[in-house]
């Protein structure tokens, strides 16, 4: 799982079968509480919304298992909304 940022969403007219009736949303991939360069489009199962943090499930068949489905062109879903991190100072 990865943790991001939503930054936007995506609208398409024509698009397959699959994401009809799905809401896709960007979202920045964030490491140790900062923004990457990294982004990805997943879809939403949570009802994020815009500048939230949330939790991606950023693997094909986990993913269409979330959706029920045993094909489809799906990769990341959004599968939870962060409501904080806390991260523990790694001693050697």
């Amino acid at each position: 799982m990865k943790v991001g940022r939503v930054i936007g969403s995506v609208v398409s007219t024509i698009n397959h079968e699959f994401f009809d009736g799905e809401r896709l949303l960007i979202v920045r991939l964030v490491d140790q509480g900062r923004d990457t360069a990294s982004y990805v489009i997943c879809t939403d199962v949570v009802g994020a919304g815009a500048d939230e943090t949330v939790l991606i499930l950023d693997e094909g068949t986990s993913a269409r298992q979330i959706h029920g489905v045993d094909t489809g062109p799906i990769r990341s879903v959004v599968v939870g909304i962060v409501d904080d991190i806390h991260e523990q100072a790694h001693t050697p």
